[in-house]
């Protein structure tokens, strides 16, 4: 497979960035093609501006979905967009790896999504009508394509469990795994997650490389996390509601767009 991995953290000391090496080195001994897009080295722009659309007309009112769409069909998105891009088209796979900040990906990370999913590639495609509601969550661009996400934190395990103070690790990632990768048609990966990796000694490095490794060499067979597909019949259609008879007993927020 190609792999692209998209890495976001500040410094190439890091356990973060030690462990990206990890991965990236247990891939290409599975025989896998590697790309990295490491954001923090290559100065990634984060936010969305007018400069990102050169054609738009000096003092024209910025309209991002519209701007990001006219661009993408003409092809005039900046280079560096449309480098990124050209990876996505190109990988079989994409990680995202990052920390847990504030209970999200970093801001840069966050501006790649913004400035390279544009309207036409990631979102904005498919038929509108009665029966579809366009090419999205489990549909679209990046359909057939897999999914994850290496995460590190210094938070315990218990922090993030069912009952835990922070909240369950699944529904913090949800909008990342759901909203951005399911979205445009990705097969998810359960996530990868270190906790309390600031207080890591040389074991308990070697032990999350290890179990990072083994992601690694399973990811074309570990099954996705069983989102629901948004056009298969399991939402009314246009106001994207779950039908209740398909509700799991007790299930509520979240669990409702999961079949299992």
């Amino acid at each position: 497979m190609n792999v692209l991995i998209v890495f976001a953290h500040p410094d190439p000391r890091s356990l973060n960035a030690a462990l990206r090496d990890a991965a990236v080195a247990e891939l290409e001994a599975q025989g896998h093609t590697v790309r990295v897009s490491d954001l923090y080295a290559m100065n990634w722009k984060t936010t969305v501006d007018h400069a990102d659309f050169p054609s738009l007309g000096e003092g024209e009112r910025l309209k991002v979905a519209a701007a990001s769409g006219a661009a993408f069909a003409a092809d005039a998105l900046t280079d560096d967009v449309k480098a990124e891009q050209e990876k996505l088209l190109w990988a079989d796979a994409l990680i995202l790896q990052f920390p847990l900040w504030w209970f999200t990906m970093p801001a840069i990370l966050k501006g790649w999504v913004d400035r390279v999913y544009a309207y036409g590639l990631a979102y904005g495609v498919g038929e509108h009508s009665d029966r579809r509601w366009g090419d999205r969550y489990g549909e679209g661009r990046f359909a057939g394509k897999r999914a994850m996400l290496v995460v590190t934190t210094g938070g315990w395990a218990e922090h993030y469990a069912p009952r835990g103070i922070n909240g369950p690790i699944d529904d913090l990632l949800f909008p990342i795994n759901h909203g951005i990768l399911h979205y445009p048609g990705y097969d998810v990966l359960p996530p990868f997650v270190a906790y309390r990796v600031d207080r890591f000694d040389e074991t308990g490095f070697a032990r999350a490389a290890e179990q990072l490794r083994e992601r690694m060499r399973t990811l074309e067979t570990t099954a996705p996390i069983p989102f629901r597909r948004q056009n298969g019949g399991d939402y009314a259609i246009p106001s994207l509601e779950l039908r209740p008879e398909l509700e799991a007993p007790g299930a509520s927020g979240f669990a409702l767009h999961r079949t299992a």
